[in-house]
């Protein structure tokens, strides 16, 4: 009965030392280098469409002659 316990026991050891719940240093590093790559992609794509979306300069519309500061009548 105690080789079987002992067995139990390193196969639990390997199995805390390879699982992510059991790690918490290994999980908690992984978690925070998600949460940063996470980051700066949405960070990147919220720069790069408002680059492709900016704006471009003043159109050329044209006024009417009447509704200017200065207007001209007819």
């Amino acid at each position: 009965m105690s080789y079987t316990d002992s067995n139990y026991n390193v196969e639990l050891e390997k199995l805390k030392n390879t699982d992510f719940a059991y790690n918490k240093v290994s999980s908690s590093r992984f978690l925070f280098y998600l949460q940063l790559f996470g980051t700066l992609i949405l960070l990147f794509t919220t720069f790069y469409v408002l680059w492709t979306h900016r704006y471009t300069g003043k159109p050329d519309v044209e006024i009417q002659s009447s509704t200017l500061y200065t207007p001209e009548y007819k």
